[in-house]
């Protein structure tokens, strides 16, 4: 764990060095002071895990810097660049001193950089650019030396090795990978050799019947036929032995790959424990700390992990213990007034399941406080109150993962600036996994991390998308299904369904990636329905084609980012194929859906009984007006689609075929007179009846309705149930045409 501390040290005061240069010369430059804020924690984290103290202090109080420079409290000029840099090397050197070297001295240089720096940050208050107090005491970087008395290192006796760089052997395992999907190729070919044997043995009965037919006119050729016959029974014994020969080579190079790859990948793996080293004296030490009580089961340690992926966990892990001791867990005294065991307990979990790798980190503590949640999102100026009241509690617990959002109003060395979970999130993003949290109140909270086995090959779902195989990746795919169409639900104009007791969104795959829309299936569609943070969706393909081994592929740096692909892969039959960014993909469903450019799909997926009913467009900018006319209209057999003002409702009723709009006066960005003037002058939409519903009243509103060639005014203030039946019932007749 030393060794991995002083290795990201080494990054971290890289990093450290290079963005404050460039601060030097751009002082408010947010992203170099995101950079060092960044880097900062993760030192104070990585340093709290290996028990490094004097690290600790330099880095929060550095960290408590660079917040400051981002809040505008102080400006970093070039003395306070200077003693940060003095920070820097101290960093450095606490990192990377040699055995014996005083820790008492460690210590007191750490002392007087973290008393200057904490000085600079007091006067803040007073002076926008505070003056560098006195930071004399502090050494330069300067060379390492060995300590007194120790003698110089020898080579000790030991195993030889050979040294192989990380991209060599990613490179090999890549190779291992295409290799496994090669051998796979055979598979087919013999395939193709036993068709060839079907086809044979039907020339060979054909052949049999002709000489049959020929012996019984007494034709001389009879010699002749034996003698074909001869040869083909010949050509099916060499076919058969060849074809036995290929089944066994099939066979042997397939093991012989595939053990080659489990090698190859054996060699990346390790147990999951080789990173939980130091995680049950960090739970222990912070406990004590926070005087609590707190005991760490650790479940699944020889799981075993991706040695990168296993890297890259270590911060989010750490970062998801600190949580659960200071904000879930409660003291001692609380948690025995509540019937609870004085001693909490986290459970941290390792699995295989489905192909990939479930990481469960769960407390017995307190839970969150949804209320305090809520609350929090409003005060931090995220959302409206009225909103904020309507969101469920997984929506509410994803704003937890937002980039400086937390709960807490002061700030200590363990938690409060709001970094944590949005590092974790990122993190568990980088290699393709994803993360969701639950949360019972008095239950304790659990995080559970879905993360691939490996980073080379994807357990991935084929689906055909207009005529082309695309992957999805198992990790973010909540279900398949084949959907009736008579199930489709059109809310506010789109198309939903039924999952999980809640209307989730659907969307053609084709409409997002830009392709041709296949032609509607009469019966069921086949759903793909994704999640990520949070936000499913279903996701309509042409068919499933099944489970694979897709090895990755990254493609060429030179493309850049492609809208809604991942990356490219390789399948078992050596044919190429794009993997799936769902993350990109939910985004881009997001923008179809705010640009209102889904309509045309929500008709073709319209069932054909609803197809048939009477089509009536509702178009207020009012939810309750516009639910409360809807269930009316659907209780009494029409069918409905709702618009949310003017705009969306002229781009709706251009994009289906209705039998009737209904429309209210006042609404936004164009109201409802100006609405009916644009139908009256479209010549695909001018025979469309139209029915004004409004507040308004007046003679004049009325005469306004009628000289823009409305059909019908109705008050909304007057009317009841029947009266706007019946009143829809006389323009366009009964339900069901």
């Amino acid at each position: 764990m030393t060794e991995l501390f002083r290795m990201e040290a080494e990054s971290q005061t890289q990093l450290l060095t290079t963005s404050l240069l460039a601060l030097e010369r751009e002082p408010t430059a947010a992203d170099h002071l995101e950079a060092c804020m960044r880097a900062a924690h993760s030192l104070k984290g990585a340093a709290r895990l290996v028990g490094v103290n004097a690290a600790i202090g330099i880095a929060h109080v550095m960290e408590d810097c660079f917040v400051a420079a981002q809040r505008g409290e102080i400006v970093l000029g070039a003395r306070q660049i200077d003693l940060l840099l003095k920070g820097v090397d101290l960093l450095g050197r606490t990192a990377d001193s040699p055995a014996g070297a005083s820790a008492a001295v460690q210590r007191a240089e750490a002392d007087r950089f973290v008393a200057a720096l904490a000085a600079l940050l007091a006067q803040a208050g007073e002076d926008a650019v505070g003056e560098l107090p006195d930071a004399e005491g502090i050494p330069e970087s300067a060379p390492l030396e060995s300590a007194p008395g120790l003698p110089a290192a020898e080579p000790a006796e030991r195993e030889r090795v050979l040294r192989v760089t990380a991209d060599n052997f990613n490179r090999l395992l890549g190779l291992a990978s295409e290799s496994l999907v090669e051998s796979r190729r055979l598979s087919p070919f013999l395939g193709s050799l036993l068709r060839l044997k079907r086809q044979h043995q039907d020339v060979f009965t054909a052949l049999d019947g002709l000489r049959g037919m020929v012996a019984q006119q007494g034709d001389p050729t009879q010699t002749a036929f034996a003698e074909l016959r001869a040869g083909l029974e010949e050509c099916r014994h060499v076919l058969t032995e060849r074809m036995t020969e290929l089944d066994l080579f099939e066979r042997r190079t397939s093991d012989l790959a595939r053990r080659l790859y489990d090698e190859a990948l054996a060699c990346r793996m390790r147990p999951f424990a080789d990173g939980l080293a130091g995680l049950p004296k960090l739970v222990r030490g912070l406990a004590r700390s926070l005087g609590k009580q707190v005991r760490l089961d650790l479940l699944g340690a020889a799981t075993q992990v991706d040695r990168d992926i296993l890297q890259k966990l270590d911060s989010p892990l750490n970062h998801l213990l600190r949580n659960a001791i200071d904000h879930g867990i409660e003291l001692p005294h609380i948690r025995l007034s509540r019937g609870k065991p004085a001693e909490g307990v986290i459970r941290l979990q390792a699995s295989h399941s489905a192909g990939t790798l479930h990481i469960l980190i769960a407390d017995d503590g307190c839970g969150i406080d949804l209320d305090r949640l809520r609350q929090a999102i409003v005060t931090r100026g995220v959302t409206q109150q009225a909103v904020a009241e309507t969101l469920s509690t997984a929506e509410l617990l994803e704003f937890l993962f937002l980039p400086g959002f937390t709960m807490k109003g002061t700030v200590t060395e363990i938690s409060g600036r709001g970094v944590g979970l949005d590092a974790v999130q990122t993190t568990v993003k980088q290699v393709r996994g994803t993360i969701r949290v639950t949360t019972q109140a008095g239950g304790g909270t659990s995080f559970e991390l879905r993360l691939p086995l490996t980073l080379s090959v994807m357990r991935t779902l084929l689906a055909d998308i207009g005529g082309e195989a695309y992957a999805f990746p198992l990790a973010h795919i909540v279900r398949t299904l084949k959907l009736p169409r008579g199930e489709i639900e059109l809310v506010e104009g789109k198309p939903h369904f039924r999952f999980e007791g809640r209307l989730a969104g659907l969307v053609g795959a084709c409409q997002v990636l830009g392709g041709p829309t296949p032609p509607p299936d009469q019966d069921a569609v086949s759903v793909v329905v994704v999640d990520d943070a949070g936000a499913a969706y279903g996701l309509i393909v042409d068919r499933f084609l099944g489970e694979r081994d897709t090895v990755v592929q990254p493609l060429d740096a030179r493309l850049g980012k492609i809208a809604d692909i991942l990356a490219g892969g390789v399948m078992e039959d050596g044919s190429p194929v794009l993997i799936v960014d769902v993350a990109d993909m939910l985004r881009s469903v997001e923008k179809l859906i705010s640009g209102g450019t889904l309509n045309r799909m929500s008709q073709a997926a319209a069932g054909p009984a609803q197809r048939k009913r009477k089509r009536v467009l509702v178009v207020d900018d009012s939810l309750t007006v516009r639910e409360l006319q809807r269930k009316l209209l659907e209780h009494a057999g029409y069918f409905v689609e709702t618009a949310v003002d003017g705009v969306d409702g002229w781009n709706v009723a251009r994009a289906g075929q209705f039998d009737l709009v209904i429309t209210d006066i006042d609404m936004p960005r164009m109201d409802g007179i100006e609405l009916v003037r644009l139908i009256r002058k479209d010549a695909h939409l001018n025979a469309l009846r139209v029915m004004i519903v409004s507040y308004k009243d007046s003679e004049e509103d009325r005469r306004m309705g009628s000289e823009a060639g409305a059909d019908y005014y109705l008050a909304k203030g007057g009317f009841h149930d029947e009266t706007l039946l019946q009143a829809v019932g006389d323009l366009i007749g009964e339900p069901v045409a």
